[in-house]
């Protein structure tokens, strides 16, 4: 059997009644538990059958380990720079939990 062109592909999987899309995308992250997968630049294809709808992500990622806040950190952090929650909890994370970092951060030391 001869490999088929895209064109030949792409016709196959609409008589079977499946159809492909190519999304134009320029990041996609995949959110775990434990970690981020960020992958820039992907390629994804839209894949529909029988009603389902299936993504196909394809490309490098860099893994992103996340770091466990302490709230009482956030709260610290809150009050000592006079900020807010939202900030003061990306302050941390940027500082991968070390308070003290943050709070130099955020006080523009």
């Amino acid at each position: 059997m001869l490999p088929l062109n895209p064109n030949q592909m792409k016709k196959m999987m609409k008589q079977m009644g499946i159809e492909m899309e190519t999304i134009e995308a320029e990041e996609v992250i995949i959110k775990t538990k434990d970690a981020d997968y960020v992958f820039k630049n992907p390629v994804v294809n839209k894949i529909s059958a029988k009603g389902i709808e299936t993504f196909q992500v394809t490309g490098s990622y860099e893994i992103v380990e996340k770091v466990a806040i302490n709230e009482e950190d956030v709260k610290l952090l809150m009050e000592q720079a006079g900020v807010s929650e939202e900030e003061a909890r990306k302050a941390l994370e940027e500082a991968k939990g070390d308070l003290a970092e943050a709070l130099m951060k955020l006080q523009g030391e």
